[in-house]
């Protein structure tokens, strides 16, 4: 509300009225896994949920040579929900920054980034052409478009109410928009409790054989529908006396 009106043409997607002010969020969630533990992602929920209700699971391991010793031919492993939490609300604040601007509408050249970079740097740290001292910029490779960030603060402000300035690069002057740069704050952030429908925790896994030998393992019991198990998409196993960090998306 505090900007200053201006004439804009909208050239993005046109969505439902209801959805206008909604905000997508994907979810990335980093799960610690401890050591003698596995995480196993079936094809179908329901193979998850009984595994799950089974809780104890007892595997044969005789079928690998490692093993010398009878009474290691077996091992019991948990099975465990994993349990999340995802956010349910997001209240984001925005705020125009003092000391930056957003420098679009760049020519396409024959130079470098890092060329153009200093083109800018150079212009905008004269006080003659409206800036100051340039602390540092940025190129937005996604965008094409560059952040300036300004020692001294207020002078984003008088830059950005010029709207269009001329810029000399490469022996032409070309006309670039200068705009604010927004500060997103979290204002508010509420989680709720969630569980992965297709994903088991398992514990309890000894070190008793090779890494790959064990997922192997994991993978052939829980797979036979005998055992009450399924289709296994992916299994990640960290050994004991290890750690490791697993990245769960959205389904």
């Amino acid at each position: 509300s505090d900007l200053p009106e201006k004439k804009m043409v909208f050239k993005g997607l046109v969505a439902n009225k209801e959805d206008m002010n909604k905000l997508m969020l994907t979810p990335q969630i980093h799960y610690p896994l401890p050591g003698g533990s596995a995480l196993i992602t079936f094809e179908k929920a329901e193979v998850a949920q009984r595994i799950i209700e089974m809780k104890e699971h007892t595997v044969e391991l005789s079928c690998w040579e490692e093993l010398e010793e009878l009474d290691r031919c077996r091992m019991r492993v948990q099975a465990a929900p994993v349990e999340i939490l995802l956010p349910s609300a997001l209240e984001i604040r925005l705020t125009p920054s003092s000391t930056k601007i957003l420098v679009s509408d760049l020519p396409s050249l024959d130079i470098t980034e890092e060329a153009l970079l200093d083109k800018l740097e150079l212009f905008f740290s004269k006080k003659k052409n409206g800036g100051s001292e340039v602390e540092s910029r940025e190129f937005l490779d996604d965008s094409g478009q560059v952040v300036l960030t300004f020692i001294q603060g207020g002078v984003a402000e008088l830059l950005i109410e010029r709207g269009r300035i001329q810029v000399p690069i490469a022996g032409r002057k070309y006309e670039v928009k200068i705009s604010p740069c927004l500060n997103a704050d979290i204002a508010d952030l509420q989680l709720q409790p969630s569980r992965c429908p297709r994903t088991v925790l398992l514990s309890g896994i000894p070190d008793v054989l090779a890494e790959e030998s064990m997922k192997d393992t994991l993978e052939i019991h829980f797979q036979k529908a005998s055992r009450g198990g399924g289709e296994v998409e992916s299994l990640a196993y960290v050994p004991a006396g290890q750690t490791g960090v697993a990245v769960l998306v959205e389904d």
